[in-house]
């Protein structure tokens, strides 16, 4: 609050206020949406694969990314009513839980973005081995190290949030991770790309290409949609803690309430990638559409 006051000093760039009602509708829509792709994959046994269950840990951070910006906002609004204070000591418990839960959400998302590249590497160049590379139960480890990762992670930071150290590593991690997603993406579209004459040869092979190049689309998709949604809140945390009293990083942070949107945003847009990309997902919605009705 003290910086957004100076901020206000020393720029004219005012503060862009998001209404609150669109602030709970995004999120109660990507809350929804993410649990509704949890409930495909639970109910239809055909989609209980290493990908859906990567595309479901995709789906839960997603979740919590939503979850952490309600609760946010319901906890400004009790601010302002006055049941809460800015600086007791159970609001600074519960500021270091939802800060916790944001980090973690943001963690889960690249970590459930790099799990699903490395099983799409996987499927396209080690198609023949792949079901003895990456088993169910290799997937389910994958997805308990990450999380157990993420959560240890997501405390630590939020505890020591206030140190340049802590800082540094979190906001470097998401630029690398990204970087790191992006040479697989680049990796795998130039191999797809020298063995397509390769490929083509092969009797079946043009459907399985053709499968494997959509998947591949989807995840760069992905990826674009990521990148897109939650750098920009990056670039503020990175802005806040190292030139909060700069003109132009303070015209820039004006917009936190537009970044926390686009967070929201990411969650909506994910499931629908899923449900328009994938026919088996699409197949499941259908059933579960007819049997309610």
């Amino acid at each position: 609050k003290n910086t957004s006051d100076f901020s206000l000093n020393i720029t004219d760039c005012t503060q862009v206020v998001v209404p609150e009602e669109v602030f709970f509708t995004i999120a109660a829509a990507g809350i929804l949406e993410n649990l509704l792709i949890l409930i495909a994959v639970v109910r239809n046994k055909n989609l209980h694969l290493p990908m859906y269950f990567f595309i479901c840990s995709l789906a839960i951070s997603d979740m919590l990314g939503s979850l952490y910006k309600t609760l946010e906002n319901i906890f400004i609004i009790l601010c302002k009513v006055g049941y809460l204070t800015r600086h007791g000591d159970f609001e600074k418990k519960l500021d270091d839980a939802m800060d916790s839960m944001f980090i973690l959400s943001l963690l889960g998302s690249i970590f459930s973005l790099l799990a699903i590249a490395a099983d799409r590497y996987i499927t396209i160049f080690y198609a023949l081995r792949y079901h003895n590379i990456m088993t169910l139960r290799r997937a389910l480890l994958i997805l308990a190290i990450i999380w157990t990762f993420c959560a240890g992670s997501s405390i630590a930071i939020a505890l020591f949030s206030y140190e340049a150290a802590t800082v540094i590593p979190f906001t470097i991690l998401f630029p690398l991770m990204m970087f790191f997603t992006l040479c697989l993406y680049v990796h795998m579209f130039l191999l797809a790309r020298s063995h397509a004459k390769k490929i083509a040869s092969l009797p079946t092979s043009t459907v399985h290409h053709r499968t494997n190049t959509k998947g591949a689309i989807t995840l760069t998709i992905f990826l674009g949609v990521f990148l897109c949604c939650w750098a920009p809140f990056v670039l503020h945390i990175l802005l806040a803690r190292f030139c909060p009293h700069n003109p132009y990083c303070a015209c820039y942070m004006s917009i936190f309430h537009v970044n926390g949107t686009l967070i929201m945003c990411n969650a909506i847009i994910n499931p629908m990638i899923f449900a328009f990309r994938s026919p088996e997902l699409r197949s499941t919605f259908k059933k579960m559409f007819y049997c309610s009705r």
